[in-house]
């Protein structure tokens, strides 16, 4: 696992408080991860997650995937936990305003102390978000803490690819994007197993570097101006972070960066 310094909880926070979170937010949709509805429909059918369950979802950031399991998986309820609070609340006027505030609930917490009961979930859930969070050890053993037996650790994140990162590019990529560190699809399998896990799926789902061209290209072809916006019309910075979208590009067409999909079910 490649990791840096510096970057921490409060990290995080400044980009979902701020424009930057904004910025992400327009380049990939509501659901901010990569490949979005396609993303969210796969990990589900491939997790069997359905009607009536009741679901995690950990790092929930403005509670889109939750608003996707309830609308098109028919999970039955649904608790959000994030630290930011700008996303938060941002995701209790969206699950409002489309009528699913009686299904969906925040958590306003750390994921690695999340309050919640042990064992109670049917299934824990997240999207490119773990990334961000320094331990994921205890964030894994957080998962398997609130699923039930027999249930399901269903996620996606951004991790380091088969061809490996250098160190100086593991400390570039991971001071732009805000994250800690970044795991492998070997790491996470073996957290996953040592808390008890059986891991089902562990995969690349070679996704990254192509959702990456889209979005570059969109920010140079149709969203200049809205991004612009967003931070300011600062011209400087909009150079500076597209040349580190163009770095991020590189490493995801060598295979050093990946989005992985997880599925494991708790013994």
């Amino acid at each position: 696992m490649k990791t840096t310094t510096g970057i921490d909880l409060n990290s995080v926070r400044e980009v979902y408080n701020g424009p930057e979170g904004d910025l992400w937010e327009l380049v990939m949709g509501e659901q901010i991860h990569i490949g979005g509805f396609a993303s969210s429909m796969a990990l589900a059918q491939k997790a069997g997650i359905g009607e009536g369950m009741k679901g995690v979802d950990l790092c929930c950031c403005n509670g889109a995937g939750m608003r996707f399991l309830v609308r098109f998986c028919k999970v039955g309820s649904m608790t959000g936990v994030d630290a930011t609070e700008t996303v938060v609340e941002r995701g209790k006027q969206r699950c409002a305003a489309e009528g699913f505030a009686d299904k969906i609930t925040f958590a306003f917490k750390d994921v690695l102390d999340s309050g919640l009961p042990d064992g109670q979930a049917d299934f824990v859930w997240g999207e490119d978000a773990w990334c961000y969070v320094v331990d994921k050890t205890k964030l894994v053993a957080e998962a398997a803490r609130l699923v039930r037996s027999g249930g399901t650790v269903a996620f996606t994140d951004w991790v380091e690819g088969p061809a490996g990162l250098s160190d100086e590019e593991a400390e570039r990529f991971l001071k732009f994007m805000k994250f800690p560190n970044v795991q492998s699809i070997d790491g996470y399998k073996s957290l996953l197993e040592a808390n008890g896990c059986t891991v089902e799926v562990a995969e690349d789902t070679e996704q990254f570097g192509p959702h990456v061209d889209l979005y570059l290209d969109m920010l140079n072809k149709q969203l200049t101006y809205d991004a612009l916006k967003i931070i300011g019309f600062n011209m400087d910075l909009m150079g500076a972070m597209g040349g580190e979208m163009q770095f991020m590009q590189g490493l995801a067409h060598a295979s050093k960066i990946a989005q992985g999909r997880f599925i494991a079910r708790k013994k």
